[in-house]
């Protein structure tokens, strides 16, 4: 089967042509035939792609909007004019759609129909900048493909719907939590899902047996606890804020410090709220970039102070919640790295993991080194706690449950 995925932001969507089905799953012989990405939609966008018997391209088109970009998206696929056809219109036979917030309602991948909609709709106040993003592309799908094409949410926030009340409600009055779902939601749920699903069939471990933390480090980036194939703790809260130090996202702080600072320099909530989610994070430290990659140059290159500062920072943040979950889950079997630092930085996962040999964690430093954007195991031998690299997939686990949702299978 067909199945076309798309990540639908405010200004601009990416997308990924995937063949899968049952067999193709228990196999694990999917075929990923095309991906790319649209930026700056409502103007003269830019559209980057490329599929099989086609070399990969940069232009830039007129898109006005999300239908425009949803058309385009089918076009590149489909009509000759662009190349190659990949497949035809009528073999897309379903479209899964990540979206960020499914609240406490949506406890699963869900086939969308108009209470679906309506749903993701009302948990706007939620997530004011994905959800209307999200609604935009489902609705931009079926303008193109008809309504007889279904579709599938995929939600961020699904896989952690399996928290207790203890790990996701706030010690501030209770009421919040009751009349306006004021809790903790956590996100990356199809990272973390697709990363435990990944390890326990690269090691042979039942999901009855396996208790692993799991950190998708990136540009936002968050720690899960996760026990028989279950989330039982994670990072991020109410909003994708919470937790660790990311690129521009602040993580934990004391909320009186958004008064302080409001009081000092005259901010509205509304730009306090900018400042700690585009303003703050590895850049607010750093001054320099919010960017992993840019600051393991300066430290190196320039001895930059702040950009040690903001890497430190960082790693202790990531380090202090391996701590946590290893006394939430008591004990851990894996640590898993993935996103783009998880999966790219070594030097990151060796300052992350150094001193933690009272936990029974010890780093192979050239397995380690060894390991930049594919899959293996860096622990030293003798540690009590396997370290893991897994590159993250949430493209192929959204058309997996799209298959599933639609087909009637097991979502597992």
């Amino acid at each position: 089967m067909h199945i076309l995925v798309l990540n639908v932001g405010s200004s601009s969507v990416k997308f990924q042509l995937l063949d899968t089905d049952g067999d193709a799953i228990a196999e694990r012989r999917d075929r990923r035939l095309a991906k790319g990405q649209i930026d700056r939609i409502g103007g003269e966008a830019i559209v980057t792609a490329e599929g099989e018997g086609r070399p990969t391209s940069k232009v830039t088109a007129r898109i006005r909007d999300h239908a425009a970009a949803a058309d385009y998206v089918v076009g590149w696929l489909t009509r000759p004019e662009f190349g190659t056809p990949i497949t035809t219109i009528d073999a897309i036979q379903a479209v899964g759609h990540r979206v960020v917030h499914g609240g406490a309602r949506f406890k699963q991948s869900t086939r969308i129909d108009d209470d679906v909609r309506r749903g993701i709709e009302e948990l706007i106040d939620l997530a004011p900048l994905h959800n209307p993003a999200n609604l935009r592309g489902i609705a931009a799908v079926r303008a193109v493909l008809g309504p007889d094409v279904p579709q599938v949410a995929v939600f961020d926030t699904a896989f952690h719907q399996s928290m207790g009340e203890t790990a996701f409600v706030y010690a501030i009055p209770y009421q919040y939590y009751r009349q306006y779902g004021v809790r903790r939601y956590g996100f990356h749920g199809t990272s973390h899902r697709y990363v435990a699903y990944r390890y326990r069939e690269l090691t042979g471990r039942s999901r009855a047996e396996t208790k692993i933390i799991t950190l998708h480090l990136g540009n936002g980036a968050s720690a899960c606890a996760i026990a028989a194939g279950q989330s039982v703790d994670t990072s991020m809260g109410l909003t994708p804020l919470e937790g660790l130090v990311m690129g521009t996202r602040s993580g934990d702080l004391d909320p009186a410090i958004v008064e302080f600072i409001a009081a000092k320099e005259g901010m509205t909530p509304r730009e306090i709220d900018s400042m700690l989610n585009k303003q703050s994070g590895l850049l607010g430290i750093s001054g320099l970039s919010g960017n992993m990659r840019d600051l393991l140059f300066e430290e190196g290159e320039n001895a930059d102070r702040r950009a040690r500062l903001a890497i430190d920072v960082f790693c202790y943040r990531v380090k202090k919640y391996i701590g946590a979950y290893i006394a939430a889950l008591n004990g851990a079997d894996a640590i898993v790295f993935a996103g783009g630092i998880g999966e790219h930085a070594p030097a990151v996962r060796s300052r992350i993991c150094a001193g933690l040999d009272a936990l029974g964690i010890g780093v192979d430093e050239s397995k380690n080194a060894a390991l930049v954007a594919n899959e293996g195991r860096f622990d030293a031998a003798g540690s009590r706690v396997e370290l893991w690299v897994i590159p993250t997939d949430e493209e192929l686990l959204i058309a997996r449950d799209t298959w599933r949702v639609v087909t009637g299978a097991d979502l597992g």
